[in-house]
């Protein structure tokens, strides 16, 4: 019998519970959402249902609430989920093809309501529990032969939209079709990276990620360092999130840190490392006080309102337990990293340094690679679940034995032998069988290192996944400057890679786009235009490279801006109008020019989060690359009922709005929403398989016939849109709640969207509307408050690119 997921229950309306719900939910699944009746109610609420719901209705408001938010699309997706509770509501569990238990850590409480669920759930369903920690083989003890072969642990990672990881650990009878089932449903319908844990405590990402965090501060205070200094190294430098050791402590809660660690301890009585997983003095007298981070308003760090009314950043002192004013600490490694080109450089000046700093990297990173290391087969098979564990669910640029590769297998187990560490007997007896690398290529392939077969193996990798670093490293690179590449992804298709800061647009992208279209059109049948930055949410692109804007304002080339948008313009229909399909594959932020390029294309793919937008006001200027074109277009051709004279004026107001009040979506979903995705255009869960599905896309339009589109006037609303905004703005203006430099951008994007001073109806080319874009766009440049709101984004450290 086909196995399919219909309803799911979701017990637990917590932070973790109200999340997993709304992600199931975004996959257009039915959800259940329980949670006990509160234990205070008064006997006339006791007969009532609203205040018997009001635990589980507290919890599904708040992650309706919840920024960032936990729902693709809240109006649509809110309304697949109904609540209830424990005790009137328990009988519906019968009708779920699969239950998610995400109560309290506590193994009676979970055992017990593992045996109800046992007498209501109807056979074949799936059980899970998304414990963080309590052996799975304890929860199950009493549960029957049948339930026991549906039953597994599904470890979501906090914020669940977004963080990639999903940790399957199978129960002892676990059946091996629900596990490829769930797995499947998993990586395909909720967009997870599947890594497959063993039945230890805190399983394989907190287990690795509470050791570092432990052992951070562990080292921090025996070599006196503070909480910044630390912070400054294990950050970006170091290919983690720039929330780096404390900050993300401060983001997951102390409170939550601080029992993981306690729990680590209590179980793991035979972990050489297990002094590391006692919770530091300072931090359980932080936790006593309720400064449990973010949740409490202060944490490791906290803001205060100064007596002038200014917001100072604070920091804890371990030594005292006080606050203290933040400074920004640096140390000589970090200033000589900051000149390195890619993260394995940054990595070994850094590790390898003489100074304060980089001796507490090199003791910390050391004791993480070997701590990974003494964990297989403990509580991994393979480096590579391991890896992918800490990339997915502590979104590491790196895990630890590709950190590992990346500083020298070999330099760094001579530096720990000197230092008198403990290399592990596996990594001696791999550097003994003469592999020097965790990872390698191999006629083509990538490979890992087994330590129990003590050789390679081949890397198993989604067959829907294309992943363009194995790409690159196997020659597959047709043609590349520094901030961009075309790479062949096989079958004629070629896909456009950027690769400068946040992937922001510049000149040389530009040019470059061109000549690769050039190579395309002789050598293949399609394009696909998208990358994969790592980190969350990540950019597709940023936009256009504001300072470079600036510096020709700054100078009086004007004319000199003029002819870069004459390019941009240039670039983008000849994208547009290309004799071959192109389909862009935005993921996270494509902002400004990143989402012009988007709406130029046939074809979108993106990933379910996505933030779309032009954004161009925010620095005081328009859109300069057809983004208002393609909009306006996308509301008169797409939206339903669209093209007829008299409904101008409502979608007008729409498209204008979108981009007067700068709207970024929140998902791909209100994207669509926004009227930058197309009916047409397809939303993909998973990252991991976006370029993939990119290109089954470009050989689909292929196969169907493709043929370019043709070029035709565009109808516009004309004057009587200019008229409709100008008394809008007068009144704003009026009551002050608009200046008259924002006036004057609003009036001239109603101006480029509107087809200028033209009839209602009229039809006009896109060279017309580009014309009045690219004037439009060179006038605000020629403004001192443009330029003024420019150089306060770049000062300010906002973000930079448009």
């Amino acid at each position: 019998m086909q196995r399919r997921i219909r309803k799911v229950a979701v017990i637990g309306s917590g932070i973790m519970g109200g999340g997993i719900a709304a992600l199931l939910a975004g996959a257009g699944v039915e959800v259940l959402l329980l949670d006990i009746v509160p234990f205070d109610l008064t006997d006339d609420e006791k007969k009532d249902p609203k205040a018997r719901n009001r635990m589980v209705e507290t919890g599904f408001n708040a992650a309706l609430k919840s920024k960032p938010p936990l729902f693709y699309d809240k109006k649509n997706d809110a309304p697949m989920i109904s609540i209830g509770n424990l005790d009137d509501d328990f009988d519906k569990l019968a009708e779920c093809d699969w239950i998610v238990e995400v109560v309290v850590e506590n193994l009676k409480i979970k055992q017990q309501l593992f045996k109800r669920i046992e007498g209501i759930r109807k056979a074949g369903s799936i059980v899970s529990s998304n414990t963080s920690g309590i052996p799975l083989k304890d929860m199950s003890a009493d549960l029957s032969e049948e339930m026991c072969q549906h039953f597994l642990g599904t470890h979501f990672f906090n914020p669940v939209r977004y963080m990639h990881l999903l940790e399957l650990i199978p129960g002892e009878k676990t059946t091996p079709e629900v596990l490829d089932f769930v797995a499947n449903f998993g990586e395909v319908m909720l967009g997870k990276g599947i890594v497959w844990a063993k039945d230890t405590p805190n399983f394989i990402g907190n287990r690795i990620g509470i050791h570092g965090i432990g052992k951070a501060m562990q080292v921090m205070l025996e070599d006196g360092l503070s909480i910044p200094e630390v912070d400054a190294i294990f950050g970006a430098p170091m290919g983690r999130p720039k929330t780096a050791i404390f900050k993300t402590s401060d983001l997951v809660g102390l409170d939550t840190m601080s029992h993981v660690s306690s729990n680590t301890y209590d179980l793991c009585v035979d972990d050489e490392e297990r002094d590391t997983f006692i919770v530091p003095d300072f931090v359980k007298k932080m936790v006593e006080n309720k400064q449990l981070g973010n949740k409490t308003k202060g944490g490791f760090y906290k803001k205060e309102l100064t007596p002038d009314w200014k917001w100072a950043r604070k920091v804890i002192d371990p030594t005292t337990g006080e606050y203290v004013d933040l400074d920004r600490p640096t140390f000589p490694c970090l200033d000589a990293a900051k000149k390195c080109a890619t993260t394995a450089e940054k990595l070994q000046t850094i590790v390898y340094g003489d100074d304060k700093g980089a001796k507490f990297a090199w003791k910390v990173s050391a004791a993480a690679c070997i701590y990974s290391a003494n964990r297989i087969p403990e509580i991994s098979d393979t480096i590579v679940e391991i890896d992918n564990a800490m990339k997915w669910g502590y979104n590491f640029e790196m895990g630890p034995f590709e950190q590992w590769d990346a500083i020298g297998v070999e330099k760094s187990v001579a530096k720990m032998e000197a230092d008198g560490m403990a290399v592990p007997e596996n990594v001696k007896k791999m550097l003994a069988s003469g592999a020097t690398t965790f990872y390698k290529l191999e006629d083509g392939k990538k490979m890992f290192f087994d330590f129990a077969s003590n050789g390679y193996k081949a890397l198993q990798t989604n067959e829907k996944a294309i992943v363009l670093d194995d790409l690159r490293a196997n020659g597959k690179v047709v043609k590349t400057v520094p901030s961009c590449s075309l790479i062949d992804l096989g079958d004629g298709v070629y896909c456009i890679e950027f690769h400068s800061k946040m992937n922001a647009l510049n000149g040389e992208m530009l040019d470059f786009m061109k000549e690769a279209g050039k190579y395309v059109e002789e050598n293949g049948v399609g394009m696909v235009i998208g990358n994969q930055a790592g980190g969350m949410p990540g950019a597709f692109s940023a936009g256009g490279d504001l300072a470079f804007m600036l510096g020709l304002a700054k100078d009086g080339k004007f004319e000199e801006i003029d002819t870069f948008i004459k390019g941009v313009h240039e670039g983008i229909m000849g994208t547009k109008y290309a004799p071959y399909p192109v389909v862009a594959a935005p993921y996270g932020l494509a902002l400004g020019g990143g989402c012009e390029i988007c709406l130029s294309a046939d074809r979108i793919v993106a990933h379910t989060d996505l933030f779309m937008g032009l954004v161009e006001i925010g620095a005081g200027l328009v859109p300069g690359g057809g983004g208002m074109i393609h909009l306006w277009r996308n509301y008169i051709e797409s939206k339903p009922g669209a093209g007829k004279l008299t409904d101008h004026a409502g979608f007008f107001i729409q498209a204008f709005m979108c981009v007067a009040q700068a709207k970024v979506s929140s998902s791909a979903a209100d994207a669509r929403k926004n009227g930058f995705l197309r009916p047409t255009d397809r939303i993909v869960a998973n990252k991991d398989n976006l370029i993939g599905e990119a290109k089954k896309e470009v050989l689909k339009m292929v196969d169907d016939g493709y043929a370019p589109p043709r070029k035709k006037k565009t109808e516009v609303f004309g004057r009587e849109a200019l008229g409709m905004i100008w008394a809008e703005m007068l009144n704003m203006s009026a009551g002050g709640y608009i200046t008259p430099h924002m006036e004057a951008i609003a009036k001239k994007i109603a101006v480029c969207m509107a087809g200028g001073d033209v009839p209602k109806g009229s039809l006009v080319s896109e060279e017309h509307l580009m014309t009045l874009e690219r004037e439009a766009f060179v006038d605000l440049w020629k403004t001192e408050n443009t330029q003024k709101m420019a150089a306060n984004i770049i000062k300010t450290g906002k973000p930079l690119f448009l």
